[in-house]
């Protein structure tokens, strides 16, 4: 195993490192030399980058729950992010197994062995749950946020729609107009009726026309930002891959929580109630209710990360 040789601070700190393994994954490291590992994992946008540092002073995608003093605490935990890969190994084709691999090299070029845990989001928790199955000794918990082991029916029927789109918008030449509307689109699946209900009417009342004008602006700019940074061959990529995801919860042995959102429209609960029956180690099942739907995780952190905290910490309060 190759042993990267990381550059501490006076405090014995990684502030922040970007590297690459062999296979062109990019990952970040950040936190205490010989703390346990932790592997953050976020939805298809999320990066390698998780936090801000001093050598990087840009908000990372959880920002609030990653950092010091915060529920994932980098004085405590040394964290890994990795960027997800849109082809792998020679293939067109990316699966969360892919992804797992990718984040297994990068434990590799890193010199890490075993992870203390793996705390996933969306594709993220899939990624968590492949990782489980195909590198079942590496990773002693993993925390599986709004994930399921397989795709539920309807959110592969919205997704291939908003591929469609995308397929549309590159054959007229409007390929970025089309990335944007495909995000705008998957936007109203991440979240609940009620939470546009309260931003968009209840906030700030009016007549049905100010009301569309105000969810199509919303809709147009979330669409048109992600647009800025993504290609549709990653999207389309990684889009299809959360449609292809299928684990085996019998093959993973890792101790499992899973924090399922009783709002979710993409990740119904009952899938969530099926992954912990079936798990082949321990496991747990915690739901929870938020407005932000699928997106509890971005939007309402602070409910989750009493969980997060005391699954991180138990071994360690345990044996302390």
């Amino acid at each position: 195993m190759t042993t990267v040789a990381f550059t501490p601070d006076f405090n014995g700190t990684i502030e922040m490192q970007t590297h690459r393994t062999p296979d062109g994954v990019s990952y970040e490291v950040v936190g205490p030399l010989g703390a346990p590992v932790v592997a953050v994992l976020g939805g298809i946008s999320a990066t390698r980058h998780v936090t801000s540092t001093a050598i990087d002073p840009q908000p990372g995608w959880w920002q609030e729950v990653v950092g010091p003093g915060r529920t994932i605490d980098t004085t405590q935990f040394l964290v890994i992010g990795i960027d997800y890969v849109s082809g792998f190994r020679g293939s067109s084709t990316v699966t969360t197994f892919d992804q797992a691999d990718a984040l297994a090299g990068a434990l590799d070029h890193a010199g890490i062995r075993t992870l203390h845990a793996i705390v996933g989001a969306s594709y993220g928790g899939m990624v968590a749950l492949a990782f489980g199955a195909a590198h079942r000794t590496r990773c002693r918990r993993l925390i599986v946020i709004s994930a399921a082991h397989e795709s539920d029916p309807l959110a592969t029927a919205l997704r291939h729609l908003q591929r469609r789109v995308i397929e549309l918008g590159s054959n007229i030449g409007r390929e970025r107009d089309a990335l944007a509307i495909a995000r705008g689109i998957a936007m109203t699946s991440y979240l609940t009726p009620h939470y546009f209900k309260e931003r968009f009417i209840d906030s700030e009342p009016g007549d049905s026309r100010t009301i569309e004008h105000r969810i199509g602006h919303y809709l147009r700019k979330k669409g048109e930002d992600f647009a800025d940074r993504w290609t549709s061959e990653k999207y389309n990529a990684l889009s299809l891959s959360l449609d292809l995801h299928q684990v085996r919860p019998e093959d993973i042995i890792a101790s499992t929580t899973v924090i399922g959102v009783s709002s979710d429209r993409l990740v119904p609960i009952e899938q969530s109630r099926q992954l912990v029956q079936r798990l082949g180690g321990r496991g747990q099942l915690i739901e929870l209710d938020s407005e932000f739907g699928h997106d509890a995780f971005l939007g309402d952190a602070a409910r989750l990360a009493p969980f997060i905290d005391e699954l991180l910490n138990i071994e360690l309060r345990a044996t302390a």
